[in-house]
């Protein structure tokens, strides 16, 4: 009785483990967002007044940014979800 006690509790860290590495990424994705949307409003605001091409390229990497920040969360939970998987007995 002991055995599946322990194994129950470690079942357990390991979903909260990875329940706040999930919920960590979840962060850094609405932060990047953030930080992307603001970026590219800037810098439309300051293409749309100057016509300087430079813009688009600011505008160009901050998308780049947020399709990484979006590979990264995929990632991240894909991995979560495997150890999980992979914990049970």
């Amino acid at each position: 009785m002991p055995e599946k006690s322990a194994l129950v509790k470690s079942q357990q860290a390991v979903a909260q483990s990875t329940a706040i590495a999930v919920q960590d990424a979840a962060d850094n994705l609405r932060n990047l967002s953030t930080i992307t949307t603001t970026a590219i409003g800037v810098a439309l605001s300051q293409l749309l007044a100057t016509g300087d091409p430079k813009y688009s390229k600011v505008i160009e990497e901050a998308q780049k940014v947020m399709e990484k920040g979006t590979e990264h969360f995929a990632s991240v939970g894909a991995k979560a979800s495997k150890v999980l998987k992979d914990f049970k007995p």
